[in-house]
């Protein structure tokens, strides 16, 4: 039996103790986040600059691209400043804002995927009524909704999890998940595991459904299409945004989808650092800057900063 004490702070092991590996892990890391960093502010500055980017698919794509800054930052400047100051502490009240802050933000992530696929289904399948459909207010409603749900599916949970007894403080994680936070409770958490299991469900089934259907609705109409040119052109619209969906689903998957906390918290890490670090990275590129739309207002932006600095 582990003693009962009142933990005040956590401790994050984080990914590893070798010095020499923890400075290659700070560089990656430190890289990932500026380049995430970088490749999504200037998607959100690209969309509220140019006036060709004023389109439903680029509104959602400025907050999704909103929500990567979000989740990233909620948990890889802490790490890269625990790394350097060498203090893997962290207040319980700072482990579960990060805690929420985070959940939150994934959550909400999930549900603008589906709301983006909606968005793609009505461009391809109802491209007559489109702007009708998807006007500003349905736009910001659709956002909000993904926010407030999200809000809802995590406060249950997390309210639950602060009355929580902790008789230890060592955190097996580099950032304050759920999983290995239930592992140190004196309590029984198997309710707890439970709810963040059909919560995780409830998620994840619940959009990846919705997501299917929007794409067996889209692939129909478009194998409906006379020319190949068209089929091309609709697919293009779609394959980057599959893409996106895979790696998150892949990813979120392995991680929140088990019954125990007690199980592979190790490739739980190595899975974390993919969708904190590695996926705000790829997404602009994979999402945005391949498209030539958002590629002729990158160069309309550069030239007038250009003239504007040459003047």
């Amino acid at each position: 039996m582990r003693n009962r004490t009142l933990v005040t702070t956590f401790v994050l092991l984080g990914l590893t103790d070798d010095p020499q590996w923890q400075i290659v892990i700070f560089l990656f890391l430190f890289i990932a986040y500026v380049l995430s960093i970088t490749g999504n502010l200037t998607i959100i500055l690209l969309t509220l600059m140019d006036s060709h980017l004023k389109t439903p698919m680029y509104f959602f794509l400025q907050k999704f691209s909103f929500l990567e800054i979000s989740l990233t930052s909620t948990c890889i400047p802490r790490f890269l400043v625990s790394i350097v100051t060498m203090n893997k502490t962290i207040s319980f009240e700072a482990c579960f804002t990060q805690l929420f802050a985070a959940f939150i933000v994934g959550i909400a992530q999930f549900f603008l995927l589906a709301v983006m696929s909606y968005d793609h289904y009505v461009a391809i399948c109802k491209p007559l009524h489109y702007t009708t459909i998807m006007n500003n207010r349905v736009c910001t409603l659709l956002f909000g909704s993904c926010c407030l749900i999200a809000l809802f599916l995590v406060c249950p949970g997390v309210i639950v999890s602060l009355s929580l007894e902790f008789c230890d403080s060592i955190v097996e994680h580099f950032f304050c998940d759920y999983s290995p936070i239930l592992k140190l409770s004196c309590n029984d958490t198997r309710f707890m595991q439970l709810l963040n299991f059909i919560f995780a469900i409830i998620t994840l089934i619940t959009t990846l459904a919705l997501i299917m259907v929007c794409y067996g609705r889209i692939l129909s109409t478009i194998l409906k299409f006379p020319s190949a040119q068209q089929k091309k052109k609709a697919f293009s619209t779609c394959y980057s945004h599959m893409i996106v969906v895979f790696i998150s689903y892949g990813s979120c998957t392995f991680m929140y989808i088990k019954p125990s906390s007690e199980e592979r918290i190790s490739l739980n890490k190595g899975i974390a650092i993919l969708t904190l670090a590695l996926a705000p990275v790829l997404n602009p590129f994979i999402y945005s800057l391949r498209n030539k739309q958002v590629k002729e207002a990158l160069k309309d932006v550069i030239k007038k900063c250009t003239k504007d600095t040459s003047k």
